[in-house]
């Protein structure tokens, strides 16, 4: 909210610096550019705090990595799977430890449907099977 905040205050100001008459011929295109940048960082800020296009943060599980990923403007952490030592279930993360002992968190809230939290889970399970790394989970009532 406070980045909301501020670029609303850089618009107002480039704005009255733009469209006021004081301004001089040859000043007025610099006021315009200023305007322009104020109105791309405002449409910056709106695509990095909502979902205008869709919910742009997941899990995916794929037979080759682990992916996750925040948001739109946000980068995306990548887990090879045969570089995974372990992985500890709980009812709302996984945690996956890797070959140099580092502990990466998969936010499990980010799934709206039980059904595909369940899947994802599910997935997992199947690769630690199939890859053999060591797989631990919580009891559903922590």
């Amino acid at each position: 909210t406070i980045q909301l905040i501020l670029t609303l205050l850089w618009l107002v100001w480039a704005a009255m610096l733009a469209f006021s008459d004081t301004a001089t011929t040859s000043e007025s295109y610099l006021f315009y550019g200023f305007f322009g940048l104020a109105l791309a960082f405002l449409m910056y800020v709106i695509l990095q705090n909502t979902s205008v296009f869709g919910f742009q943060s997941y899990i995916e599980v794929t037979p080759e990595y682990l992916v996750r990923k925040h948001g739109v403007f946000r980068p995306k952490h990548i887990v090879a799977i045969p570089d995974i030592k372990a992985v500890h279930i709980t009812p709302l993360a996984l945690r996956v430890t890797d070959k140099t002992d580092t502990q990466i968190y998969f936010d499990l809230k980010q799934i709206r449907k039980r059904r595909d939290k369940e899947k994802i889970k599910g997935k997992v399970r199947d690769l630690a099977a199939q890859h053999g790394f060591e797989i631990t989970e919580a009891d559903n009532n922590s």
